[in-house]
């Protein structure tokens, strides 16, 4: 039997997308491994079954050379597509500037909607899986998070409803909704500054602070993380799967169990015409 398949985007050093590629591959998968910048990727090179793509998700082209590579290294099949690349961002809501915030949007909500549109053929030739990482921050109102959670919230919603869009065809979806994780994430904000401006300029020391993790909150090891997850992948968990610092938390305060999973979804199905595919 052939390798399974994966495609793992944001697969930069010391971050999630690395530590899955990493435990994916000890699990016997084919792993391309997708990277902005592949300078920043090194974590791969003993890995025999590790094929690097340099790749900027919000690059059109950069997706489309990516899709001719797998579709050509795979015969057209790809078994495991996880959308991991991602960008975090700190700022109070009032002093964000909009451009900024289009950007963010690009990333984490447009373009993992990109890969998987690009990439779904693929995987329904797999009867594949699509796994968004996904975020607690989009269920709390952490100040200064307000518009990375919102992006982060976005794609989650999304992917639910491709949830359903998918069953007939065979694909299951999965959103990781992660906790707190060690990870390369809190290493972006070395320059952050507020503007001059800025009603929040005497605490900007505390917002910086807690932009760079020193938050206190204790993180799960990333290698952990990426182990559980790639548990999921390997029972085929369809839906939200919560892990990482504070997750079960959040999840308990800010969702309820009273109507199951499966009896939601066969309610929102009537009538669309997906209850009468499959």
């Amino acid at each position: 039997m052939p390798s399974p398949t994966v495609l793992i985007t944001g697969c930069s050093d010391n971050g999630i997308g690395s530590a899955l590629g990493t435990v994916l591959h000890e699990r016997g998968y084919h792993v391309f491994a997708a990277a902005r910048n592949p300078a920043k990727m090194t974590w791969h090179q003993s890995l025999p079954n590790v094929h690097p793509i340099t790749l900027d998700t919000t690059q059109a082209a950069d997706v489309q050379a990516a899709l001719e590579t797998v579709t050509k290294a795979t015969s057209g099949k790809l078994d495991v597509l996880i959308n991991n690349a991602a960008r975090n961002h700190f700022m109070p809501v009032l002093d964000d500037d909009l451009d900024e915030v289009r950007k963010l949007y690009e990333v984490n909500f447009i373009a993992p909607l990109a890969i998987t549109q690009a990439f779904a053929p693929l995987l329904i030739k797999a009867k594949g899986m699509v796994t968004f990482i996904t975020s607690i921050s989009g269920y709390v109102n952490t100040p200064w998070m307000g518009t990375y959670a919102a992006s982060k919230r976005s794609i989650e919603i999304v992917a639910e409803t491709l949830r359903l869009e998918l069953k007939p065809l065979g694909v299951d979806v999965l959103c990781a909704v992660t906790g707190g994780v060690k990870s390369a994430g809190q290493t972006y904000f070395d320059d952050l500054k507020l503007p001059e401006t800025s009603l929040y300029k005497t605490i900007e020391k505390t917002i910086v602070s807690r932009a760079q993790g020193h938050d206190g909150m204790v993180r799960v090891d990333t290698l952990e993380y990426a182990n559980v997850v790639a548990d999921q992948i390997a029972a085929r968990t369809s839906g939200k799967f919560w892990y990482g610092a504070n997750a079960d938390m959040v999840k308990n305060a800010t969702t309820t169990v009273a109507v199951p999973q499966e009896a939601f979804d066969a309610q929102i199905i009537q009538g669309t015409g997906l209850d009468v595919m499959g």
